[in-house]
């Protein structure tokens, strides 16, 4: 992480109680906004227990869902239909029973290329927040959602790919992943990613450990580039947690 950066690493027990702290910060965050809200959701695996505790009544009656629109991060650029498309999968557990479909704004898979869905996505994002450069004084986002790979990747920036060094468009089409499923992707770049208020990383599981020791002793990943202009927070369950962070 630069240095200047805030970023506050909560171990929790496992799985389930992860996504109760997630589903509890994330309805904190909400709770903080009178106006409009805007949380940018996640791919992968990790988020599944957390979309599925908002739909539950608990934190269902919480949301003025009203008015919390609904983006993500990144999208394999395959159809709504195929099990790899990732906002389908949110739309499915927790979104279109709650949301109101106005509210909820996917990446297009359907356009020519990535790069267009990239471009008609960007369009959007601008239009939600009224104005084409983003303000550090004025988040895009109340709250991104955010997981790791195996490689330190996040979002869809992989190391060392040209996209994660991109400053000037707010989202970009990436023609091959860096790790399975080996699809097109679209995603939204470091600068769009961190103009948010809080930035909330899931890591969970045994196979998250090897590269949360590199990325929490400072490894040049995109995964560590990646920190809100405001708090920057990771949960991480005991399985997953590096040796050195242990006991603390």
């Amino acid at each position: 992480m630069a240095a200047g950066s805030r970023r506050k690493i909560i171990p929790v027990a496992d799985p389930a109680a992860l996504a109760k702290m997630a589903a509890d910060r994330l309805s904190a965050r909400i709770s903080t906004n009178s106006g409009r809200i805007a949380i940018c959701l996640t791919g992968g695996s990790s988020p599944t227990q957390l979309y599925a505790l908002l739909a539950a009544e608990a934190y269902r009656s919480k949301i003025p869902w009203d008015r919390v629109h609904w983006f993500i991060g990144d999208e394999r650029f395959v159809p709504a239909s195929d099990p790899l498309n990732n906002m389908a999968a949110a739309r499915q557990i927790f979104l279109d029973q709650c949301a109101p479909a106005t509210n909820i704004h996917p990446i297009p898979t359907e356009l020519a290329d990535p790069n267009a869905g990239a471009e008609h996505y960007a369009s959007e994002l601008k239009s939600f927040y009224g104005a084409d450069q983003l303000d550090p004084s004025r988040p895009l986002f109340d709250l991104v959602l955010m997981v790791v790979g195996p490689d330190g990747h996040t979002a869809s920036l992989f190391p060392d790919y040209p996209e994660l060094e991109e400053t000037a468009r707010w989202t970009v089409g990436v023609p091959k992943a860096n790790v399975e499923p080996f699809v097109p992707r679209v995603t939204l770049t470091l600068p769009t990613l961190n103009s948010c208020r809080e930035m909330l990383f899931e890591a969970a599981g045994l196979e998250k450990r090897a590269i949360l020791t590199r990325v929490f002793g400072g490894a040049n990943l995109p995964a560590n580039r990646a920190r809100s202009s405001g708090e920057t927070v990771w949960l991480v369950d005991q399985a997953a947690l590096p040796e050195s962070f242990r006991g603390r």
